[in-house]
């Protein structure tokens, strides 16, 4: 028995995969997975589910909705039925043994972190890579709306961006650096005020001998950042263009070693 939350939310078993229908139950199993292994308030459920304008009979509601998703974890592979235990104060969800995509994509992260620190590109780009590849979808996409669901988005998309960086960072250090100029652009243009993504590209530009491309998009990012924030460049990305002004061979040494 797997949980899947890095995308539509799912739970998989023999091969099979299940999903629920209805948003609110959902939203309840998502809020207890998240916080697997502790004790989830009914409080903490109702907040999840309807934030500060909570219905008169939301306790009762609760309670069939963890009913129903008992019923439904028993037949997505939970044959004794005790992945939910109601504690005095609510409910908690006990794994003892079932997969969880979350924890696989954190320890991979971990792994090509350590990789990375100790300079072995190849195998942290692996690990990466790995990381990225669990990552289905939007995660909790038209539930979050709770602030522990919210939270937790926002920490999945932020994990999945710096997993792009990182695995950005290590081709470039094994000197793939074309292989990411299509991906790079891309990023740009959907994340247009996070200053990395053109700093990567600026650099992968350069270094496949496209200085005055890499310079174009300094441009971009300097005009972005004015018209929306009313601000300059990093001085990282500062300084990296007058590297590449200069021709600074500074910016060789890397893709040399």
């Amino acid at each position: 028995m797997r949980y899947e939350l890095l995308g539509p939310l799912r739970v998989r078993h023999a091969e099979q995969s299940h999903s629920l229908s209805a948003p609110k139950v959902e939203t309840t199993l998502a809020t207890l997975l998240i916080g697997s292994g502790r004790v989830i308030t009914k409080e903490q459920l109702v907040t999840e589910l309807w934030g500060d304008r909570p219905p008169r009979r939301a306790s009762a509601a609760v309670h069939v909705y963890i009913s129903q998703l008992r019923k439904f974890l028993v037949g997505a592979g939970d044959t004794g039925g005790r992945a939910i235990v109601t504690r005095p104060l609510g409910y908690e969800l006990r794994l003892e043994g079932a997969g969880w995509d979350v924890d696989d994509f954190k320890e991979a992260m971990r792994r090509g972190r350590d990789l990375r620190a100790a300079g072995r590109h190849e195998g942290a780009l692996e690990s990466f890579e790995r990381a990225l590849a669990l990552m289905r979808g939007p995660v909790l996409e038209g539930i979050a709306e709770g602030p522990a669901l919210t939270s937790f988005a926002t920490w999945a998309e932020e994990e999945r961006l710096q997993g792009l960086e990182l695995s950005v960072e290590a081709r470039t250090a094994l000197g793939r650096h074309r292989e990411v100029i299509g991906l790079l652009s891309t990023l740009t243009a959907q994340y247009p005020l996070r200053e990395s993504f053109y700093r990567q590209l600026m650099l992968v530009l350069y270094r496949s001998e496209r200085q005055a491309e890499a310079l174009q998009v300094y441009r971009s990012a300097q005009r972005v950042l004015r018209a929306e924030l009313g601000l300059e460049p990093h001085r990282s990305l500062r300084r990296l263009h007058q590297a590449i002004l200069a021709s600074d061979r500074v910016l060789d040494l890397p893709a040399a070693s």
